[in-house]
């Protein structure tokens, strides 16, 4: 099995030091980038996750997340990205779960939360946790209850279950409209929007009501994707 630290090598000789310059510059982090690109990243994550046994992966994963490095992190991220995880007990969402304090980019909360949303839709009941970001100061943390709840926005056949939790869902969004930050705004446009695509008038109607509040530049997002005779006017 490859180490940690020997990923961390292999990471190292693929980047590019002028992309990892302009990496940093645009996150404004103090951790060292790179310069990977995603789809390196995917290719290396796609190989490992059929390699590797889930403890093995378990276990480079926190080492990865561990070593505070941008594209380690998004590697560690992406090697728990799998919708069936067998036997899909604690261990993988305890993991990303611990690592959410940490989030201080758009990049490194939306990777952990893809990977986290695949752990949602295999138990549902664990939103409950999930809703306590909500109140989080972080602004990151609360933007990935969005993000990580993603899956349920873009349901085409949602059981009633599935429709409470759309609900429980469109109820935090609500409460986050009075916060004008970009990245939160722009993460409740993206839940709209994708469920603009399943049921546009659920969509209008929350931009109608509680939605009249949110930026405009996020109520033209959310709008962006649905059939014409489905929008509102501005």
């Amino acid at each position: 099995m490859r180490s940690a630290s020997d990923l961390i090598a292999q990471l190292r000789a693929k980047g590019d030091a002028t992309k990892a310059a302009e990496m940093a510059a645009y996150h404004r982090t103090d951790r060292e980038f790179l310069g990977l690109s995603a789809l390196k990243l995917d290719e290396m994550a796609r190989d490992m996750r059929r390699e590797l046994s889930l403890s093995d992966r378990l276990n480079v994963a926190q080492r990865l997340w561990e070593s505070d490095i941008h594209e380690a992190r998004i590697l560690a991220a992406k090697l728990l990205t799998q919708a069936r995880i067998r036997p899909d007990d604690a261990l993988v969402w305890t993991m990303i779960v611990a690592w959410v304090p940490d989030f201080d980019s758009w990049a490194l909360a939306d990777h952990a939360a893809i990977a986290g949303a695949k752990r949602l839709q295999a138990d549902p009941s664990r939103l409950d946790e999930v809703e306590t970001w909500t109140g989080d100061a972080n602004l990151w943390v609360r933007r990935a209850a969005l993000v990580m709840t993603l899956p349920w926005a873009r349901l085409p056949h949602p059981k009633p279950g599935d429709i409470a939790v759309r609900e429980r869902v469109l109820g935090w969004a609500e409460g986050y409209v009075p916060d004008h930050d970009w990245f939160i705004q722009k993460a409740i446009a993206w839940w709209l929007r994708e469920l603009s695509k399943r049921d546009p008038a659920r969509v209008v109607a929350f931009l109608d009501g509680p939605g009249s509040g949110m930026m405009r530049f996020a109520r033209t997002e959310a709008q962006r994707k649905m059939r014409a005779g489905s929008t509102l006017t501005e």
